[in-house]
């Protein structure tokens, strides 16, 4: 596999020109003239409450009974005011707020007064926001996130509900079904774009409306899904998580149409089909999603609720060459490894620099980890969370092999989309008997240093042995002559869960359990235990420690390090 991409300055200049062009399109599209704009004749009924995936909990809906909005890791306590009148700045907790994906825990509730607090809700927010489509509230993701649950979990808004509120509610879905269906085609690129069109699909087949409708829907539907999702399964963000987001809403949408006696576009069953292999293909053992390109924390309950649909059976694939990844599997032993260049600059905005990255897992353990992102907290740690030295792999010179900080002036319009990175990256993969292994190469050093990165990885002996070897050369194969600048850092991030110790020799010991335990082990370079931060801790960012590898390119153009599982050794920590 040989892949190659980079953006250059005319790339940004361009991802600037769109972004502007279709914030003033949509701002065109706005204001209180929407009611010209988006009116229209207003269905009489809600056919059918799709159904929802994403786990839900009666706790939560008597929580926000009390005033209580846990949202995006955030709690906020209205103390009997309106969460929407609440003055809270933190864009990932509004943004939660106006999405009413917490509607599926009034359901949970089963009670009268769970579908009364949602009315009362659902009715303060058309009260609030729907005479007016502006602001963060009608963000097209926002709307869209919005609209599905507000179908999903119409039943228990309309429960007990009178005439008045009842065409008002099923007003505002209209109105908001026009919205997305004038705006889809000017949504910036990705998951936003895609679910817009789920959205629709969801309306067409849940609202009164002509067959020709319900077939617009499926084909545009369609052609968004043949254009995002790759053919081994994967985003073309590059981002696992975005496997597992849109899989908890396209599985519902075949549904839907089994429900309705609809027959699903072919291009959705074979979405959904690709995507489930791949979900698996980020599994560890222990259920967490490997965390590459905007994956953090794993919700257990979440992923093996979507893989209860998935019956293709069998092992996970090894090789994912469309998205960019390679998996290596023996006995209990799982390597992943990021193989590819960063996604276009249009769907990088959570993409890391973390090329040629891996993560290592031990039955129920995970060992070397990359820092992975914190999804609720502060965003003032992405930036760090992003770069190379967060990930375990090479850096040169202490740099990362990309950049995301813009001036504010900058990440306002286009957002943090990755600058730079590795223009081509090479794979190959070279399994044997016995043996799963492959070598890479990204030349995202080349322009500032001269020199490229090639690792290979080789995982043998039922899994029992890790072998890496790192290689920092000139293009052309030839060892680096500049000394003073061709410092190298090999990073193995280990999981706050594993204990490290030193034996009797001075080696060191990774521990999971007493009969999950690794030795590491490198030729001619002394390795040192430094502090680190394991950003996708359930409970936010946790201590953690890493295994770095100092030396220079001049020095050490090859390094040779192994993982060795061995048994229990009693030692100094």
């Amino acid at each position: 596999m040989d892949q190659a991409r980079g953006h250059s300055p005319h790339e940004l200049w361009g991802l600037v020109a769109r972004q502007a062009w279709a914030r003033l399109r949509r701002r065109l599209r706005a204001g209180p003239s929407y009611r010209w704009r988006y009116s229209g004749r207003t269905p009489e009924r809600v056919l059918i409450a799709p159904p929802d995936l994403r786990i839900a909990d009666p706790q939560v809906a008597r929580d926000i009974y009390h005033g209580q909005f846990l949202l995006a890791g955030q709690l906020v306590e209205t103390r009997g005011q309106s969460p929407f009148r609440a003055p809270i700045s933190d864009l990932p907790w509004q943004d939660a707020l106006h999405s009413f994906r917490w509607l599926r825990h009034m359901r949970a509730a089963q009670s009268d007064l769970a579908s009364a607090n949602a009315r009362a809700l659902v009715e303060e927010w058309m009260a609030l926001y729907g005479r007016r489509v502006y602001g963060m509230p009608w963000e097209p993701g926002t709307t869209a996130r919005r609209l599905i649950a507000w179908l999903q979990h119409s039943s228990v808004v309309l429960q007990g509900a009178e005439l008045p509120f009842y065409r008002q509610f099923l007003k505002m879905l209209a109105v908001q079904m026009r919205y997305l269906r004038t705006n889809a085609r000017d949504i910036p690129d990705g998951e936003d774009r895609l679910r817009a069109r789920i959205a629709l699909a969801f309306c067409a087949l849940s609202l009164p409306a002509p067959a020709t409708a319900v077939k617009a829907a499926s084909r545009n539907l369609a052609q968004e899904l043949d254009r995002q999702i790759l053919a081994d399964g994967g985003h073309i963000s590059r981002n696992p998580r975005a496997i597992m987001e849109l899989l908890t809403d396209l599985l519902p949408l075949r549904q839907t149409y089994t429900n309705q006696a609809e027959q699903p576009p072919q291009a959705l069953i074979d979405a959904v089909e690709r995507m489930l292999p791949a979900l698996r293909f980020f599994r560890h053992r222990d259920g967490s999603i490997a965390r590459f390109n905007g994956m953090g924390i794993t919700q257990h309950d979440s992923v093996a609720a979507i893989l209860r649909y998935d019956d293709t059976g069998g092992a996970p694939l090894l090789h994912a060459p469309h998205s960019g990844y390679e998996r290596l599997a023996l006995g209990a032993t799982t390597v992943i490894a990021d193989t590819a260049p960063p996604p276009p600059a249009d769907l990088s905005h959570f993409a890391h620099a973390g090329c040629l990255s891996f993560e290592m897992s031990s039955g129920r353990h995970q060992f070397v980890v990359n820092s992975g992102i914190d999804n609720y907290g502060d965003d003032s740690y992405r930036p760090l969370a992003r770069t190379t030295a967060a990930h375990s792999t090479v850096t040169l010179n202490d740099t990362s092999q990309a950049r995301f900080s813009l001036s504010p002036k900058w990440s306002n319009l286009i957002g943090t989309p990755l600058i730079g990175g590795p223009r081509k990256v090479e794979c190959r993969r070279d399994d044997g008997a016995g043996v799963h292994r492959f070598t890479a190469s990204h030349n995202g050093y080349v322009s500032r240093f001269g020199l490229i990165h090639e690792r290979a990885l080789s995982l043998s002996e039922e899994g029992a042995v890790l072998e890496g070897i790192d290689r920092i050369v000139r293009p052309d194969g030839s060892p680096s002559t500049v000394v003073g600048d061709d410092a190298v850092a090999v990073r193995f991030h280990i999981h706050p869960d594993i204990d490290i110790y030193r034996d009797p020799e001075g080696r060191h010991i990774l521990a999971g359990e007493a009969t999950d335990t690794w030795l590491f082990t490198v030729e001619g370079i002394i390795p040192v235990v430094e502090e680190s931060i394991f950003f996708a801790g359930l409970g936010g960012p946790r201590r953690s420690r890493q295994i770095v590898l100092y030396t220079t390119a001049s020095e050490h153009p090859e390094i040779r390090w192994r993982l060795r599982r061995t048994h229990a050794i009693n030692g100094n920590s």
